[in-house]
């Protein structure tokens, strides 16, 4: 069963980390019960025994229980990095308050930090708009998971950024040159630029990251319906561009056609380039189900181990 969540009651509810744990468990039972089944997923503190390893390890609390040979599974074998980066500039707060690209990629995040936390992954958090705001270690302790979680919970609150603009390309850059080890590299942002050579120059971002041997997952987060469709009712509207204060007055049907046009070449570049670069590329919709994004992690991180 997809995991459908209201986002406007998201930031009406008070424990994050609760909430992030319910979506993860339910997301974990869902896919041992879909057609998935198959699926190779680890989510235990254990794993089988090969026969002719040392038994050092092996639980023999389990082996009473279940007769069957686990060995316990320790940091080392789970050395997955993983940092995510948070888009949090004044676009990210579209459409509304209460139902945001900002609260969606939230709480996605918060869950990817509870899977990661179960399989003993490290995970460190990124924020940023025109710089850097936060950076985290990366660290895989549960106080550490807390943390983070506490972080965004902070950050869920927070009102509406005051209009500046945003440099998606810079921070990338950036990140690229302090991460010293191979990681998965995970970034939700709408990749929305005032001009086609800050879209070209977030993209050479992304390239630099899989130039440092990084696996890159894209999650490109939009409100299709308006952002991608511009499916408005056909009346008079004053359109305002959130991170300068532009505005301009007009009838979506004025320029729906040329709108469309203009966004599907711009996504269908972005895909193109992505591939290219070998960059896991997830358009996700605000308005849709949360396991779309559980799942391409799922994937990317089996690639990445």
């Amino acid at each position: 069963m997809p995991m459908a969540l209201d986002l406007a009651a998201v930031r009406s509810f008070e424990n994050l980390e609760f909430l992030a744990r319910q979506l993860v468990e339910g997301f974990i039972t869902g896919l041992h019960q879909s057609p998935y089944h198959g699926f190779s997923v680890e989510f235990s503190e254990h794993r089988l025994y090969n026969p002719g390893e040392s038994t050092r390890h092996i639980d023999w609390k389990v082996l009473a229980r279940t007769d069957k040979l686990f060995v316990k599974r320790y940091e080392e074998e789970t050395n997955l990095r993983c940092h995510l980066l948070l888009d949090v500039s004044p676009s990210m707060y579209y459409p509304a308050p209460t139902h945001d690209k900002l609260c969606f990629s939230i709480l996605c995040a918060a869950a990817l930090i509870t899977l990661l936390q179960k399989q003993r992954d490290a995970v460190g958090l990124v924020t940023f708009a025109e710089q850097i705001e936060l950076q985290t270690p990366v660290r895989s302790t549960s106080t550490h998971r807390h943390t983070l979680l506490l972080t965004l919970q902070q950050l869920l609150e927070r009102p509406a950024a005051p209009r500046r603009p945003t440099d998606v390309a810079g921070v990338i850059h950036r990140i690229a040159q302090q991460i010293p080890k191979r990681s998965l590299v995970v970034l939700f942002s709408d990749m929305l630029g005032r001009a086609p050579e800050e879209q070209t120059a977030a993209l050479a971002a992304l390239q630099h990251l899989r130039h440092q041997q990084h696996e890159v997952l894209l999650f490109h987060v939009m409100d299709r319906a308006t952002e991608s469709d511009f499916d408005f009712a056909e009346r008079p509207y004053l359109f305002e561009d959130i991170e300068t204060g532009e505005t301009i007055k007009l009838q979506p049907a004025q320029v729906r056609d040329q709108y469309r046009a203009a966004m599907r070449d711009y996504e269908q570049e972005l895909a193109l380039r992505c591939g290219q670069y070998k960059i896991d590329f997830v358009p996700v919709d605000i308005r849709e189900p949360f396991d779309k994004v559980l799942y391409a992690y799922m994937v990317k991180r089996g690639k990445a181990k």
